[in-house]
């Protein structure tokens, strides 16, 4: 694999964000990781890249803003013609729980506009390069909340069932151009976005007694960004332990 084929992986500075740049790194593609406020650990991201001797670029902005992803990624796309986004992962997403009748507006919002409308904000820019190189990978990174659905999750559930109505249309769209478009649910994975979560009590719930994590999704990521993975499109694979789903 040349030097100029990049994987994009949004909200890629921690968690399983960073665990994903790390396995397409080892693949073989430069990595770009988006971010949105903490540099630091972008920085940190993009440097464990560059050890397994890769390139990686950090790129700030919020995929939740139309203007800003047109200005800041296609702004790089345009200054960067000689390098491919091959891999697009959406990543990026926020949790703000909170029962229906007490959710605020934005606590709706910004939900929804993360995941959802991120998707569609940064998928549709860089789709239109991989139709015409007639090859790409796009996963999307949604939830067991988004499949079952979740109390205290109305927002979150409804961004990941989106994202997966959307995957399963979008595939059908490109499947003959050599792109997959495939979804990941992972279940209760040990990261910074489940850290307030009782995991003693959850484990009960899930027959692997345990919670996942960030590698075991990334490996998967891996595998779908992969060439051997080009028969699999417009699906939603679950990785959650035996979680019922």
């Amino acid at each position: 694999m040349t030097q100029n084929k990049y994987a994009l992986v949004t909200g890629g500075s921690r968690g399983i964000g960073r665990a994903v740049c790390l396995k397409l790194a080892g693949l073989g593609y430069g990595v770009i990781i988006n971010y949105k406020g903490n540099k630091d650990a972008a920085d940190e991201t993009a440097e464990a890249v560059r050890m397994l001797n890769q390139p990686a670029e950090t790129l700030c902005f919020d995929v939740a803003d139309r203007t800003e992803v047109k200005e800041i990624l296609g702004g790089w796309m345009e200054t960067n013609k000689d390098k491919v986004i091959e891999v697009l992962v959406n990543n990026a997403g926020v949790r703000n729980d909170a029962l229906l009748p007490m959710m605020s507006d934005e606590q709706w919002d910004n939900v929804i506009n993360t995941s959802l409308q991120g998707m569609y904000n940064v998928s549709k820019l860089v789709i239109t390069p991989m139709v015409l190189n007639r090859y790409g990978r796009i996963i999307n990174m949604v939830s067991l909340s988004g499949i079952k659905g979740m109390p205290g999750q109305v927002n979150y559930s409804a961004a990941k069932a989106g994202m997966i109505g959307a995957t399963k249309a979008l595939a059908q769209e490109v499947a003959r151009r050599n792109i997959t478009v495939n979804a990941i649910a992972p279940g209760f994975i040990k990261t910074d976005m489940t850290a307030d979560l009782d995991e003693k009590e959850l484990v009960n719930m899930i027959p692997a007694k345990r919670f996942g994590t960030a590698e075991e999704v990334a490996d998967l990521a891996g595998y779908l960004a992969s060439k051997s993975a080009a028969y699999i499109t417009g699906q939603v694979i679950s990785i959650n332990g035996g979680l019922y789903s």
